[in-house]
């Protein structure tokens, strides 16, 4: 069975991003909310954000909230910040462990299909 996984490194501090709200929709033939979770001290969500029966191939997108994690840390001080929210659009194509992680500092992020 398929499951989708994903974690934040604030690359500007060199740890994990906790306490960052994530959300994750399906974009199939509307956009549905499907999860709503918060990163843990370790930059995880607690349990994956889809597995079993949730987890089907179509477009998907995460949401990660992390001005209001760079203003509680200090990084930013002003609202909107130039990230106030970092929205990743993905495919997934097959049952199997899709990893999308975030690497973020104030100014900038990358990802990647992590494994």
């Amino acid at each position: 069975m398929g499951k989708l996984t994903t974690h934040i490194l604030d690359t500007s501090r060199g740890e994990p991003a906790n306490d960052v709200e994530i959300e994750l929709y399906c974009i199939n033939e509307s956009r549905s909310l499907i999860a709503s979770t918060r990163t843990n001290d370790d930059g995880r969500t607690p349990t994956p954000l889809l597995e079993g029966e949730t987890f089907k191939p179509g477009i998907w997108e995460l949401i990660f909230k992390v001005g209001d994690y760079y203003r509680r840390n200090g990084a930013v001080n002003i609202k909107p910040a130039f990230l106030e929210d970092v929205v990743i659009r993905f495919t997934l194509t097959d049952i199997s462990h899709f990893h999308v992680p975030l690497l973020v500092s104030p100014f900038g992020y990358s990802t990647y299909r992590g494994s």
